[in-house]
């Protein structure tokens, strides 16, 4: 995507993938509309943490994406501007590219969170974002954080304890343009895309108690949040 080419390969992933990572920085906040939040290859030092409030009876919106089996949203690479007026939602950006960027293969996000609950979930979302502000959707992932090791065994949570979390997005093949930014979102939701966490710790047939979450996200040299891109040499 991007060039909108086909091209074949021999292998997948890539044997020339370089993995980069791409810390989350800011310095007044990455929430909503006000973000400062960046994405850099520079590893962080003394930074802010973030702080945002995870309302289940309130959640994030599906805009697009990968949806099928009937859900009632369509999918598609869809603008996810709508969302970045939240408070919920923390936006993390490149600059402007001065080059193509090539990313194919599989991406992860390393996180560093805590939260008040004792259990919750965290999301994050890739978008490539046009001149024009389009926020053009790529792919998406989350994390239960009971199930951070593993979907074969749920683990406790510890209320305001630190642990790292590897959020899947997937796989994509997408050219960021010069001129283009990449965007990255975090949050607890993406409704209906995910089931809600109701952040009380009950299973998820038949739970009913609704606990508000008290989230933050570390990114400083202690706890270096993030973004693992596959790029590709061009």
């Amino acid at each position: 995507m991007g060039e909108n080419v086909w091209r074949d390969e021999q292998e997948f992933p890539l044997a020339r993938t370089r993995y980069t990572k791409y810390y989350l920085h800011s310095t007044n906040g990455a929430n909503g509309p006000t973000s400062d939040g960046q994405l850099t290859v520079s590893v962080p030092a003394v930074e802010r943490s973030e702080k945002f409030a995870y309302d289940p009876a309130n959640p994030v919106p599906t805009i697009g994406g990968r949806l099928c089996c009937g859900q009632a949203l369509p999918p598609g690479p869809f603008d996810q501007r709508p969302n970045q007026s939240r408070q919920d939602v923390l936006i993390f950006s490149t600059p402007k590219l001065q080059q193509d960027l090539e990313v194919t293969g599989f991406i992860t996000l390393e996180l560093y969170a805590s939260t008040s609950a004792i259990d919750t979930d965290f999301t994050a979302l890739l978008a490539d974002v046009d001149e024009s502000g389009y926020a053009r959707f790529l792919t998406d992932g989350i994390v239960r954080a009971r199930y951070r090791s593993g979907s074969s065994r749920a683990e406790t949570i510890v209320p305001g304890q630190v642990y790292k979390f590897s959020i899947d997005l997937w796989a994509t093949g997408n050219v960021f343009k010069r001129g283009h930014q990449l965007r990255l979102f975090v949050s607890s939701s993406n409704f209906p895309r995910f089931n809600r966490n109701l952040n009380s710790g009950e299973s998820a047939l038949g739970s009913s108690k609704i606990n508000i979450a008290q989230q933050t996200i570390f990114h400083d040299e202690k706890y270096p949040s993030a973004l693992v891109l596959p790029v590709i040499p061009r």
